[in-house]
């Protein structure tokens, strides 16, 4: 019985560790609900700068705007006017984690310089072996860094993965959707509500 508050400690420390690596964000956009895991275990920088952005509601009232039918959607910093939100210091690439660009995962957007992402974002819509990392390549200098999947919703991403485009806004103007998919909220499952930003008078 002696061993009983260890084992209970044991678990009570395996539990708290697998939540803080499954963590989940829920996406609430013009045309349905969307549901992510976040992989904090393999991707822990990637994470903890995409969490910045979602508590700090950057994501909110911004649009997706560049669909690529059978390949991504993505998204991030973009109004409905296609105007660009300010964005945090670039994070390192964390492509090299293992976590391969299938359907329904989630990558980190960047330029061609590896360590460019910021806030911009996207959901894969096939498996798209091509952007995993170059073999031969030093680890972390090439590909895009998975770091979650879509557990709920994918029905919503197809949705709008066939949405008429060429709406005009945004750095695709030619992928960017003929009406606006807004992003109305993202939001930490198991946060605590956002404070309600001042209204002006």
């Amino acid at each position: 019985m002696k061993f009983v508050p260890f084992a209970a400690a044991l678990v009570l420390a395996c539990t708290t560790a697998q939540l803080a690596t499954a963590q989940e964000v829920h996406i609430q956009t013009s045309l349905g609900e969307i549901d992510v895991q976040l992989n904090a275990q393999k991707a822990p920088k990637t994470v903890a700068n995409f969490l910045r952005y979602v508590r700090e509601g950057h994501f909110d009232g911004t649009m997706i705007y560049r669909v690529v039918p059978g390949f991504v959607l993505q998204m991030g910093s973009y109004d409905t006017k296609g105007n660009p939100r300010p964005t945090h210091e670039p994070i390192p690439l964390e492509s090299g984690n293992g976590l391969l660009n299938a359907r329904g995962t989630l990558s980190m957007a960047r330029s061609d310089d590896p360590t460019s992402a910021t806030a911009e974002f996207f959901i894969n819509l096939s498996d798209n072996g091509d952007l995993d990392p170059k073999e031969g390549k030093a680890p972390n200098t090439s590909g895009y860094a998975v770091f979650g999947k879509v557990v709920e919703g994918m029905g919503v991403v197809d949705t709008i993965s066939h949405v008429p485009l060429n709406g005009g806004q945004g750095p695709f103007p030619d992928a960017d959707p003929a009406q606006p998919v807004v992003i109305k909220s993202m939001t930490v499952v198991g946060d605590p509500p956002r404070a309600a930003a001042p209204t002006k008078h």
